[in-house]
């Protein structure tokens, strides 16, 4: 471990914490750290936060991690990365970049030369994951999700990546974890790309941001902290052992229109089960959509609004 730790303008010394706003290269869209230098040698660890910036759990879950872990306790370093989507935040708009429409998760590993939303995960891929030895991408259901709380690993990285990252996964507080099988995106860019065991936990929705997820998100960021010898932590929760989804759907919608959803998350549903119906806007059903196996619902769209491409319903099977 380095006397200290600098990521842009931010450093922090051995055994201190330093919290400030870091630009996005030639723009002034900043994003809010910190950086937890500790005080004995140990692994390095990323957490991202607020992706979208109606996500907001995991936001404050990054806050309050950040106010509350004392750098004297910990070994190794703590980068947090509070919220990635400033704008999105204060302009409350699901899923997107404002300044560009991009949803940045899908734009890892980034584009120095591209919009703003490729310029944030290239800054977000060069200057933190390249400094990390795990990378957690903290998300909360956005405002028209609802979602059973679940983690994505990295599929198509290496094995001993992959192996790692199920590892962890397991001793999260969530019902399942399932296969990420994209090449780029936040976590599986830097799982696939550098090797980083890296995780994207979901908790939460439906613009909530309720005191007792919250509790339990930091319950269990703090327990794979101590997991990985960087702090002493005794968790306070654990009410269910994960199950892995082998195989899942993610349903889109195929053209704007009215949904109405007949599932709930973490709702069992069988073979042929309707999940939900696509209306036009003088009540005509446009498209209906059924369960091709027997599975678990992982999220669905709440909102009546859907438009064409906009994500409906996934589900997966043990």
């Amino acid at each position: 471990m380095k006397k200290e730790i600098s990521i842009c303008n931010i450093t922090a010394k051995q055994g201190q914490k330093a919290q400030g706003f870091i630009n996005i290269l030639d723009t002034e869209t900043k994003m809010p750290i910190t950086i937890i230098n500790g005080q004995k040698e140990g692994k390095t660890v990323l957490i991202t936060a607020g992706v979208h910036g109606c996500e907001y759990p995991g936001i404050r879950t990054a806050i309050e991690l950040s106010q509350e872990i004392d750098p004297k306790e910990v070994s190794g370093n703590i980068i947090i990365v509070h919220l990635v989507n400033m704008e999105g935040f204060e302009q409350r708009r699901a899923a997107v970049m404002p300044q560009d429409n991009k949803n940045i998760l899908r734009v890892f590993p980034g584009d120095k030369n591209g919009t703003i939303s490729d310029k944030i995960a290239h800054v977000i891929t060069t200057e933190l994951i390249s400094k990390a030895d795990y990378y957690f991408d903290i998300h909360g259901g956005d405002l028209h999700e609802e979602l059973i709380p679940h983690i994505y690993y990295p599929a198509k990285a290496k094995k001993e990546v992959v192996n790692k990252c199920k590892e962890i996964a397991k001793h999260f507080n969530v019902g399942y974890y399932a296969p990420s099988n994209n090449i780029n995106g936040t976590f599986t860019s830097a799982a696939v790309n550098q090797d980083v065991p890296s995780l994207l936990i979901e908790r939460g929705g439906c613009g909530l941001c309720q005191e007792e997820e919250v509790n339990l998100y930091k319950d269990d960021m703090l327990n794979i902290l101590s997991l990985l010898n960087m702090i002493e932590y005794k968790r306070c929760h654990k009410d269910f052992t994960p199950e892995e989804i082998k195989y899942a759907i993610y349903l889109d919608a195929v053209k704007d229109g009215c949904w109405t959803c007949f599932v709930d998350a973490g709702q069992s549903v069988k073979k042929g089960d309707k999940l939900g119906v696509i209306s036009d806007y003088f009540g005509n059903i446009i498209d209906t959509y059924y369960a091709e196996f027997d599975s678990t619902i992982l999220y669905n769209t709440v909102a009546y609004s859907v438009p064409k491409g906009s994500s409906l319903v996934a589900y997966g099977r043990v």
